[in-house]
């Protein structure tokens, strides 16, 4: 079996939702009901043109084999290949937001170093903008 061309304007974007069904089955290695199957129980949610055909990203693809080798390789069943899509989000989603706060803790870090500390006293400093002081 040949592997199938990319269709034109594919942009290498895991996420880009560019096979038809019959696609996507080939390269997962499976028929198209499978797909469809596995559709219907939330395993895998392609997106839908406005006429109702589903386009499966190359990410989709992936998912598919990796459904494929937990049921077949590990003996997982369905439910449990559902619970294991379900925790594998949610862990890509806090190690996400784990990277952001990281950033915007970083970011603070060195704001603070732009800080100059100074001497603490009992004196009362007002400060007002330059513009009010000329006045």
């Amino acid at each position: 079996m040949s592997e199938p061309r990319k269709p034109r304007g594919h942009s290498g974007d895991p996420d880009a939702r560019v096979y038809v069904i019959s696609v996507a089955a080939e390269l997962a290695g499976m028929h198209a009901q499978t797909l469809r199957n596995y559709d219907r129980l939330g395993l895998v949610t392609p997106h839908r043109t406005s006429g109702g055909g589903r386009r499966y990203s190359p990410r989709d693809v992936e998912l598919l084999r990796e459904v494929q080798r937990l049921s077949q390789d590990e003996g997982v069943n369905l439910a449990g290949i559902k619970r294991v899509i379900e925790l594998t989000n949610q862990v890509e989603a806090l190690q996400q937001r784990v990277a952001e706060l990281t950033a915007e803790v970083e970011q603070l870090r060195s704001a603070r170093r732009d800080l100059v500390p100074i001497p603490r006293s009992n004196a009362l400093v007002v400060w007002k903008p330059r513009h009010q002081r000329d006045s």
